[in-house]
């Protein structure tokens, strides 16, 4: 068993799952990453901890994940899902199968790795995951539209889940990104971020890296926006 805290990434082949993974790793932290397309098991190895290839719409695959990391490190304290983009189209014109699979990509993936982490975690006395979401979870955007209906659905399971588990010292929150860097920059879209410009990946994973940490400790079942102001609340 590793002596450090150890956390786990979902989706961290590239960009800011893989920020998320090396950040956390420069911090202190034994680092286990997980994507599909085998760069998340090379970023792994090369950060010093465990790579995996796997899908988070398998749950099969999640479960080896999360077994593997245990058989390594003993200890789960973080969690971090992150995710690709889902069907996309006019709204109603999304078959019924793409928005079953926007639901896995988006809302079920987040809950299956839950099942599997939580008890582990409440038996040490504590860990946080931490849900990469999008800004457009609680303001729509018809560019993103199985995004934004299942991404709402997580932040009300995120507050359940908060709710229910906050006395065990486990802790949920999602990050909720504007647009990255990482993305062509379009400026009818840079002329509604009152900051003027796209959010840098290590703007997010630096988020990410605060809230999967005991700096949080009395953060849960939270929102936080990182999007330059683009969306609008009191």
């Amino acid at each position: 068993m590793t002596d450090k805290p150890v956390a786990l990434v979902v989706g961290g082949g590239s960009g800011i799952g893989a920020d998320a993974a090396k950040t956390l790793g420069g911090r202190g932290y034994d680092i286990a990453v997980m994507s599909s397309s085998g760069k998340g098991e090379a970023l792994g190895i090369d950060l010093g901890g465990l790579g995996f290839t796997g899908s988070n719409l398998n749950p099969a695959d999640l479960e080896a994940f999360v077994q593997a990391s245990m058989e390594r490190f003993g200890r789960i304290d973080g969690l971090v899902n992150c995710t690709g983009h889902g069907p996309k189209g006019p709204v109603l014109e999304i078959s019924d199968s793409d928005w079953h699979l926007g639901m896995d990509v988006y809302l079920m993936n987040v809950i299956r790795a839950a099942r599997l982490v939580q008890p582990i975690m409440a038996a040490q006395g504590g860990g946080s995951i931490v849900n990469v979401s999008t800004f457009a979870a609680f303001e729509p955007d018809a560019d993103f539209p199985t995004s934004a209906v299942f991404r709402a659905g997580l932040g009300a399971f995120t507050k359940l889940f908060s709710t229910e588990f906050a006395g065990s010292g486990v802790r949920m929150n999602n990050v909720l990104p504007g647009f990255i860097d990482s993305l062509p920059e379009a400026p009818a879209r840079v002329a509604r971020i009152p900051i003027g410009r796209y959010a840098r990946v290590r703007e997010l994973s630096e988020t990410i890296a605060f809230l999967v940490s005991e700096a949080s400790s009395y953060v849960t079942g939270q929102n936080l926006r990182v999007d330059g102001g683009l969306t609008h609340s009191v």
